[in-house]
């Protein structure tokens, strides 16, 4: 014979309870609602008008716009990342066929990224695909960043290999950011989440590695295997963009400057930390590069 339970109760102080135990482990949950004030206003309008027994409903509706996403912004991402991957990828297959790169490591070190950046497109194209979508076709790009000029401040980009070097550089250490900015859109589907953060992590080895490349071309030790503050490392205004908002001290409300007495500078705390980049900041930052 089954026990016999009491019905479970919903009430408003049961979803005050459950978005504070919530709020322990995701502090960012108001601003995925709204804010705070709105989402409370918002279930206090709803708890009024609705019987008791629709409150679970509502609750769903709220969390679904908190941390669902349909197959359509899903897609919408592949689509954003798409378009940079065609970027990167014929950026390094023109520069392996025509840049003045040197023989040895370092062509071979182009040559591997740009296989990188073929087979990120290869994937992103298929899933695409998989999604019942049709993969953006791919533009025509300018890399000068000129708009379709040819003529921009990097017209001389497939003459000149340290100019090639820095141009791969802010594109890499933009890719990085743009990766990690899209990555809560994708949290819907985990397998989509995994290729994407794997894509991430190849992106800023590149980085990595082209800023290596730099730093033994130019012999100039201040170009580090990683982003200070928001330097560009000596590439200048024109990808400043790219740079903005790395130079970032605070994390998760705490100021890493000399945290704890541990001496560490404001040049190291930023170092530390990677900071996104949106998609709209990411398509004025290719803007210059579409024709």
């Amino acid at each position: 014979m089954h026990p016999i339970y009491p019905p479970l109760k919903f009430n408003t102080m049961n979803f005050f309870d459950m978005i504070r135990n919530i709020e322990k482990v995701d502090p960012e949950i108001y601003e995925r609602m709204d804010t705070r004030r709105k989402t409370m206003q918002q279930f206090a309008r709803t708890g009024r008008a609705l019987a008791l027994t629709a409150l679970p409903l509502a609750l769903g509706s709220l969390f679904k716009k908190a941390y669902g996403r349909d197959t359509a912004s899903v897609v919408g991402v592949l689509q954003f990342a798409l378009t940079l991957e065609y970027l990167e990828a014929e950026f390094y297959t023109k520069g392996v066929a025509t840049a003045p790169i040197p023989a040895g490591p370092p062509l071979a070190a182009i040559t591997t990224i740009r296989d990188h950046e073929n087979a990120h497109v290869t994937l992103l194209k298929t899933v695409i695909t998989q999604l019942g979508s049709t993969p953006v076709a791919k533009p025509t790009f300018d890399f000068s960043a000129g708009n379709g000029s040819n003529n921009g401040p990097f017209k001389d980009v497939f003459t000149n290999y340290a100019l090639f070097l820095a141009v791969a550089q802010t594109f890499e250490d933009t890719g990085v950011r743009a990766y990690k900015g899209q990555a809560g859109e994708l949290m819907e589907n985990n397998d989509i989440l995994t290729a994407a953060l794997q894509i991430h992590s190849a992106e800023a080895r590149h980085a990595s590695h082209i800023r290596s490349m730099r730093r033994a071309l130019l012999n100039n030790t201040t170009i580090k295997p990683w982003i200070t503050g928001k330097d560009t490392g000596g590439i200048g205004a024109a990808v400043q963009a790219s740079y903005n908002g790395e130079d970032l001290t605070t994390q998760a409300g705490a100021n890493i400057v000399n945290i704890g007495n541990t001496g560490i500078s404001v040049a190291a705390a930023s170092e530390a930390f990677d900071e996104p980049l949106t998609k709209d900041a990411v398509l004025a930052i290719v803007d210059p590069f579409i024709a």
